[in-house]
């Protein structure tokens, strides 16, 4: 085991260097949050890749193949299919909005006040994510040292809030750029092909598992549409996707760079639910379904290559850690602390603003350590967070970009009925029930509607704001919220 720890022990020590490195470019806010808008398609791709595709999706999405065969694919399929939508429809206009989180631009489409209570909902959602994320440095680092589970998360986790709190986006995207690398090679390249092997080819894997495991819909058409509900209209509006929209040089960028990570997302999918099928035949009794990716790299591997795929999944792991950290820190910053304390318009002291960002990203950091360690039913957590997400935002803010006649009432009834409709019947039917998300989502569209069709249509003056953003003509000082007396 000598060589896969020094593999990983460099390849961490090279997740802190970038981290450092990147502090000495994150001069502005914008540096700091957005990578100062300046990167290129194929950062762009490579970074969008990274953060989507996390702990969940690599460990999760073997596990899925393991349990139902290749329709285990499905949980990260939506994932690419949200991605690619978002990239082919919206990403372009979001790009040009020049704005730094969801919130704000809701207040810049309705013209002030929704701020404060969808950044709540975010908050919720992207630390809960991060917190996530966190705990499964837990299932890695057992795999490679046997590990106390607590330390693990500390460990795994303090690296992370290192090197996103010295270098923010630009630390964040210098090593989500070599995690994407490390994925590939390490899962794509590597276990997918000798998984197969192992498990003697797919005549044989066909002959030993029931016909249901090469069935493409054999997990369930009810399933499938929940996937499609939660992630990949998740992948639309959540603030860790759209952060890194933000990042894109170009409208084009943004769109094209997308529609690659997108791509991929879908490849990724397949190979995570084929090793797992191909675990199946390997490790027939597994204790638990999500055991198959550590128990199929500890024990098929060679030396090298196994640290290398375990580091391959600590990169999933980290991505979507350090990008739902630096969302969660911003969304508390900006759109709720600076809110609170009226401090939202603040523009010219943009540079000083990153010693506050730096704070609450460190302070973030150390609540989601905490939280992933007193936390035990994560499964859950991730499920109320996503039917937040989806019940209470998803409305207002695809209305605001397709529907003119949407108010600032409507949306702000959008996201408290959508918000208590699911936390209401998550009481009722269970929080891993499918119900929650269907009528939450159904009572937000509802609510929309009739309050923003009985209330004054939003004032022209905002609407030709917004629209000249959208058109791309706006600064980025003028990003920050509409006052809400305007």
């Amino acid at each position: 085991m000598a060589v896969d720890y020094t593999v990983i022990v460099v390849y961490l020590a090279g997740m802190l260097a970038m981290g450092w490195w990147g502090m000495r470019r994150a001069k502005s806010k914008s540096e700091f949050l957005v990578a100062g808008r300046r990167l290129g398609p194929a950062m762009y791709s490579g970074t969008m890749a990274a953060i989507v595709l996390g702990g969940a999706s690599t460990i999760g999405g073997v596990g899925l193949g393991y349990q139902y065969g290749l329709s285990g694919a499905w949980m990260v399929f939506t994932i690419g299919l949200g991605l690619l939508a978002l990239s082919v429809f919206f990403s372009a206009r979001i790009a040009r909005l020049k704005v730094y989180t969801v919130s704000e631009m809701l207040d810049l489409r309705y013209g002030g006040r929704a701020g404060v209570i969808s950044g709540v909902v975010m908050w919720a959602y992207t630390l809960m994510l991060a917190v996530t994320s966190t705990i499964a440095y837990a299932t890695i680092f057992d795999v490679l040292f046997d590990m106390n589970r607590t330390v693990a998360i500390i460990l795994g986790g303090s690296i992370v809030v290192a090197y996103s709190t010295l270098g923010g986006m630009w630390s964040i995207t210098l090593t989500d750029m070599v995690q994407f690398v490390v994925k590939t090679i390490g899962v794509l390249l590597l276990l997918l092909p000798i998984a197969v092997v192992k498990a003697g080819g797919f005549s044989e894997m066909k002959a030993k598992l029931p016909t249901s495991y090469f069935d493409p819909l054999g997990i369930g058409g009810e399933t499938i549409f929940t996937y499609v509900l939660i992630y990949t209209f998740g992948m639309l509006i959540g603030q860790d996707i759209w952060q890194r929209v933000f990042t894109a040089r170009s409208d084009k960028t943004a769109k094209w760079g997308g529609t690659v990570a997108g791509t991929y997302c879908l490849a990724y999918a397949l190979a995570g639910a084929v090793i797992g099928t191909a675990a199946k035949v390997l490790y027939p009794k597994l204790g638990s379904p999500d055991d198959a990716f550590a128990t199929i790299v500890k024990d098929e591997l060679p030396v090298g290559v196994r640290g290398l795929v375990l580091a391959a999944a600590l990169a999933a792991v980290m991505s979507t850690s350090s990008g739902a950290l630096i969302a969660c820190a911003t969304v508390a910053n900006n759109d709720i602390w600076s809110r609170l304390r009226g401090m939202a318009k603040r523009p010219s002291e943009d540079h000083d603003e990153v010693g506050g960002n730096r704070l609450f990203i460190l302070i973030m950091g150390v609540a989601v350590i905490g939280t992933a360690i007193a936390l035990n039913n994560v499964v859950e957590a991730l499920t109320v967070a996503y039917n937040l997400l989806v019940g209470g935002l998803l409305v207002p803010i695809l209305g605001g970009l397709l529907w003119k006649r949407g108010t600032v009432q409507g949306a702000l009834a959008s996201v408290v009925v959508g918000g208590l409709a699911v936390i209401g019947l998550m009481a009722g039917y269970g929080i891993l029930a499918n119900e929650p998300v269907y009528y939450g989502l159904l009572a937000s569209l509802a609510a929309y509607v009739v309050v923003s069709l009985a209330t004054r249509p939003t004032d022209e003056t905002v609407l030709a704001t917004w629209r000249e953003r959208l058109a791309g003509r706006g600064s980025e000082l003028a990003s920050e919220p509409v006052p809400a007396h305007q």
